[in-house]
């Protein structure tokens, strides 16, 4: 009986690259961790499975919706949605052991059971930051965050991106002086300026029972334009009498003061009252950045500041802010969008190619090689030596060494520029230095 095939597939909202693709990637993943490092922030890593009593300690809503849960035994298990909510069980269970400020970076892949569509995925990449104190955390810690954006998205080859900054304590005061109770509705409503506009906040509003009244104020409001320096006059100007904005306000006029220190030049900096972030566990600076040549794409990195990281798991007060940037959905919408391409096929920068009854020979050079930091691969098939060009040149491997019977005699070795067509036999300290370059 014929053994029966299987169809190879996977399942929708699961992305799996070729080798060049996943090559750019992960130099993506390395450039966002290598600024990551360079600020001082250390490595966590937590399990994709969580118990669900851990990660639904706040409650259910649409994130129980999306979790994927399952039973294993007794145990009630769910798979990380998010690196916030680990990182808050993490810092609870370990408190004794770490050193607060706690700086930690986290790069994993995250799990939800989202509506298929196209740019969403059910599993993905995110590479989080976040700074957590012990009882109190400076607001310069709000200014330093968009320095490591700033400095990332450079290292990316992004030059035209603006970090656009609000406090989300100068929303809620501004709807306190204007009675209204519930805000965290409105600010999720704000939040959506960008994708809906203007008409169809104001249409929001007005189903949650506004009046046009407050609405055109809001509107008003958040419709405040200009340099960082004449928005923050304005806000000042309008000597609105509520503590919280007050509050918001000097911590908005300190954080852009401090980025300006840290090397971020005001053009990639830009206040937005518009940003609120739908979160509702963001109490105070609000971070969204965007591409400026590329709008459509949304927000490629967000975040912000938290009263309270671990407060569903320990007693203990741990103010944070931090940031996100959602690597898989960054990644694919750049390359449906033709801005980033891959430019290897393979990370091998010579192919060690040696001829009959040379095989010894060329190992003993690949290890020399490999040992110098150069990335070596031996061809160890048997075939024509224009097939074994051929493989090097569908690769792009730019250099192949030839080890022949002279080569071994001379204990030299022959190198070929795949790009030149040069071709010179040479003493393999001098093939060394070549190769380095």
């Amino acid at each position: 009986m014929d053994k029966q095939i299987v169809k190879p597939s996977i399942l929708p909202g699961f992305m799996e690259l070729t080798p060049n693709d996943q090559i750019l990637f992960n130099k993506m993943l390395d450039t966002i961790r290598e600024n990551y490092e360079k600020f001082g922030f250390l490595p966590i890593d937590t399990p994709v499975i969580e118990k669900s009593e851990v990660l639904l300690a706040k409650g259910g809503g649409d994130t129980e919706k999306q979790i994927y849960r399952f039973t294993k035994g007794d145990n009630d298990l769910s798979l990380r949605f998010d690196l916030t909510v680990p990182l808050a069980r993490y810092v609870a269970q370990h408190f004794s052991d770490l050193t607060f400020p706690f700086r930690r970076y986290h790069i994993g892949k995250v799990y939800r059971g989202e509506r298929n569509q196209k740019g969403r995925f059910r599993e993905f990449y995110q590479c989080d930051i976040d700074i957590i104190g012990n009882e109190k955390l400076d607001i310069i810690n709000d200014a330093e965050i968009p320095s490591v954006i700033y400095y990332t998205f450079k290292d990316l080859g992004f030059e035209s991106f603006t970090i656009k900054i609000n406090n989300r304590k100068i929303l809620s005061g501004f709807f306190g002086s204007i009675q209204i109770e519930d805000s965290v509705e409105v600010l999720r409503t704000i939040d959506k300026m960008d994708k809906i506009g203007l008409d169809g906040v104001s249409d929001e509003l007005s189903k949650m029972g506004l009046n046009a009244e407050t609405i055109d104020k809001i509107m008003t409001f958040t419709q405040i334009k200009g340099t960082n320096d004449e928005i923050l006059s304005n806000l000042k100007e309008m000597n609105v009498e509520n503590d919280v904005f007050k509050e918001g306000l000097e911590e908005l006029d300190s954080v852009v003061k401090y980025v300006k220190y840290f090397g971020v030049p005001e053009e990639n900096l830009a206040i937005d009252l518009t940003i609120a972030r739908g979160l509702d566990y963001y109490t105070g600076t609000v971070y969204e950045t965007f591409l400026n040549e590329y709008p459509d794409i949304g927000s490629i990195c967000s975040g912000g500041r938290y009263d309270n990281l671990a407060e569903y798991y320990t007693k203990q007060k741990l103010p944070g802010v931090g940031i996100c940037i959602g690597l898989t959905r960054l990644f694919y919408q750049l390359r449906e969008a033709n801005i980033i391409e891959s430019k290897w096929n393979s990370l091998t920068e010579v192919l060690v190619v040696p001829m009959e009854d040379c095989m010894e020979y060329g190992i003993k050079i690949g290890n020399q090689l490999r040992n110098e930091g150069i990335h070596t691969q031996i061809y160890l098939e048997e075939g024509k030596m224009g097939k074994k060009f051929n493989y090097a040149d569908k690769l792009g491997i730019p250099y192949v060494m030839i080890i022949g019977a002279d080569e071994v005699k001379s204990e030299k070795v022959t190198l070929k520029n795949m790009k030149t067509g040069e071709q010179i036999m040479r003493d393999i300290d001098e093939t060394m230095n070549i190769l380095k370059k």
